[in-house]
């Protein structure tokens, strides 16, 4: 899994230029493109459309909604024309991302509400990527995208979904255009941007598997880290969400965060989930910071944030933590962010039917 940028937005705009170039002198209104309703003129229209909107809303810093304009074509424009409008806002996209600091984030639907430079490119990618093979199916033309082009799209925008061997024909399949040995077929589906938590002084910034690989690997994520890198539990936290991720059974919203100060954008620790909440609607929170930002009241601030935002969905009666007995000052966090000590006897009961580990205590927040 590698970093997405404005050059792959550049890289997949340039093969479905060169795909569909071929079939310009056709009457492109006349061929459906693909399993779509649409017809090829209609389509690629639509993604020079979807790709300027996100050049504008991510470039503009849209908050509660599109930037209400769209594209049309001049009167008299033909196939090749269309071609060159799609170079064009491709090349808007790409040097919006570009140019968009780390962080900033632009108006998208689907589904928090928000979209990050890596995601704006991402969604540019898919957009491309997809609706040329929908649009040369078609026109009866060949295309096949890069690999790692369908590979950057399923790690930044499909963390809920398996990796497959090969990225593209599990790209296809995700989208309900294609089959895969031994998945049901896709009759529904979306794509998922990273969640984030406004939690006081710093945000919550979800971490794709992309990212989670990096960090796992030794990097810096993309972050720019308060203490040159994250402390030992991110990393293996990190790690936990790849293995999740690649064994298909990756929540993203119940995974890991990075706590992002608002006034400078360092990076200052991690703070997630164990795993999606269990049959008893339990989820289980952990957290580090770098030690320069300890004592400093933010890690109270993450964690009752994280914490109200898991008991206010309907999946979620009950949040936990697990602390050592003589870490006093994660101790001190935990009451501070409203969490309670467990009674003896329910300390028992994790101990024994739920495999805490002893000398830990145990912490909880109910809905």
């Amino acid at each position: 899994m590698r970093p997405i940028n404005g050059d792959d937005v550049t890289e997949a705009v340039a093969s479905c230029i060169a795909a569909l170039r071929p079939a310009v002198g056709r009457d492109w209104r006349a061929v459906p493109a693909g399993g779509l309703e649409w017809d090829c003129h209609t389509t690629a229209v639509h993604v020079a459309d979807d790709l300027v909107a996100y050049a504008a809303n991510l470039a503009g810093r849209a908050e509660d909604a599109y930037f209400p304009f769209g594209l049309t074509l001049g009167q008299g424009a033909g196939n090749a024309d269309l071609l060159d409008v799609v170079g064009a806002t491709g090349a808007l996209l790409a040097a919006a991302v570009r140019s968009a600091p780390p962080g900033v984030r632009g108006y998208h639907t689907y589904p928090f509400g928000s979209a990050d430079r890596e995601g704006f490119a991402a969604m540019g990618i898919a957009e491309v990527l997809l609706h040329t093979h929908d649009m040369a199916r078609g026109l009866g033309l060949p295309y096949e995208p890069p690999a790692g082009l369908a590979e950057s799209v399923l790690a930044w925008l499909f963390p809920h979904v398996q990796p497959g061997s090969a990225p593209w024909p599990t790209l296809l399949w995700a989208t309900g255009r294609g089959e895969l040995p031994g998945r049901a077929p896709v009759t529904e589906w979306r794509w998922r941007n990273n969640l984030v938590i406004p939690a006081g002084r710093v945000t919550l910034t979800g971490v794709r598997p992309a990212v989670a690989r990096d960090l796992g690997l030794g990097g810096d994520g993309g972050f720019d880290w308060l203490d040159g890198a994250p402390f030992d539990g991110t990393r293996e936290a990190a790690g936990y969400l790849v293995k999740a991720y690649e064994a298909g059974v990756h929540r993203p919203e119940f995974g890991v965060f990075v706590l992002v100060r608002e006034e400078d954008g360092r990076a200052l620790g991690g703070i997630g989930f164990h795993g999606a909440p269990d049959e008893e609607s339990r989820v289980e929170i952990g957290y580090d910071l770098v030690e320069s930002a300890r004592g400093q009241g933010y890690a109270t601030e993450a964690l009752r944030a994280l914490a109200e935002w898991a008991l206010a969905r309907e999946d979620v009666g009950l949040v936990t933590l697990t602390i050592e007995h003589d870490n006093v000052a994660s101790q001190r966090v935990a009451d501070r962010a409203g969490f309670t000590r467990a009674t003896v006897e329910e300390e028992r009961t994790a101990h024994d039917e739920q495999g805490m580990e002893s000398g830990l205590r145990l912490y909880l927040r109910r809905a």
